[in-house]
């Protein structure tokens, strides 16, 4: 269902110094993520899981978990059949109007809801115009969710849609033709993208106006051997991609270490902002949520630790690095 393709970001100007002075040390932000947002039980726990911690988190959605069977009929992503999505469709109506109730009391909370295009394809042939399609796809179908499944919309449901969806991040983190999909996301308004993967924690770089995120890789296991800071990574690493439920509590501990190690290294040093993310799909019976939620819970209380959203990641991050230029840093 998902697989992972590594992306490392050429010619990109960097925005930010990595360290701040030892003596005003920035705030460690944690920036937690999920790819696909559908299913409702996971859209309950992680929004209690936030609620409980002070956190915000970021919402990739895909469009086709709004498409009923009408929609999806009509549904055809780029050089694909009509009616095929590589994540599925929603099952029933009634799924969707939990979904969409859950979308729209994440936003009031203040998560961010972003889009991780439709039916989940990998678009790194794609043109400019291919992209544009797809995200074209993804706004229609939001802006008509409610009434498809003969809901009243919320009153500020359009605001979001045409102004508050600003995060992008690509299926299978796939950007083989980054120069397209970037000019397209730009038209389409997306102001970052999170779809890179680099060698440990990093700053967003900028390309063409959108501000770039990465997972990073970090240390993990007995060996130490890096690995992309998301679930279905640990998943294939941990278990070749099987469900293996007798190792859940030990793959439930290796990988809280590694977030936690993570963590603590950015934390004692220059912290650089660190991001995870995850699926909604309990892997290895539910071992990364687990080890998610200890984290979690261990740090995101702390007074110089913000675990926030993209979006409220950009202006600390900005304020930051303007803090630094002006101190000569």
């Amino acid at each position: 269902m998902f697989r992972s393709i590594f992306s490392a970001p050429l010619a990109l100007s960097l925005i930010f110094p990595a360290a701040a002075g030892a003596a005003d040390k920035p705030k460690q932000l944690v920036i937690i993520s999920f790819d696909g947002a559908h299913d409702n039980a996971l859209w309950q726990k992680s929004r209690e899981m936030a609620a409980k911690n002070g956190a915000h988190f970021t919402y990739f959605l895909s469009c086709t978990f709004l498409m009923n069977r009408e929609a999806k009929k009509a549904y055809q992503a780029p050089h694909q059949k009509r009616g095929k999505s590589n994540v599925g469709f929603a099952q029933s109506d009634d799924e969707i109007r939990e979904r969409l109730g859950n979308i729209w009391h994440a936003h009031l909370e203040g998560h961010d809801i972003s889009s991780h295009a439709c039916g989940h394809f990998d678009g790194r042939q794609w043109s400019e115009e291919d992209w544009s399609a797809e995200y074209a796809t993804f706004k229609t179908t939001l802006k008509s969710a409610w009434k498809g499944v003969g809901l009243e919309e919320p009153a500020g449901w359009q605001d979001l849609v045409d102004h508050g969806i600003k995060g992008f991040r690509a299926p299978y983190l796939s950007t083989g033709g980054r120069a397209d999909m970037i000019a397209a996301e730009k038209k389409a308004g997306f102001t970052y993208d999170a779809s890179l993967v680099t060698r440990g924690p990093a700053m967003p770089v900028e390309e063409n106006g959108v501000l770039r995120f990465g997972l990073p890789l970090i240390p993990e296991g007995p060996d130490e051997k890096p690995v992309i800071g998301m679930d279905y990574n640990l998943f294939v690493r941990h278990s070749k991609g099987e469900e293996d439920s007798a190792d859940s509590a030990a793959f439930e501990n290796r990988a809280y270490t590694a977030f936690r190690e993570a963590f603590d290294k950015q934390y004692a040093g220059s912290r650089i902002p660190l991001q995870l993310g995850f699926h909604f799909v309990e892997m290895n019976a539910g071992a990364y949520w687990r080890a998610l939620d200890r984290l979690v819970s261990d740090v995101c209380h702390r007074a110089d630790v913000a675990c926030v959203s993209y979006s409220e990641a950009i202006p600390m991050i900005e304020a930051r690095g303007r803090l630094q230029e002006t101190s000569g840093l």
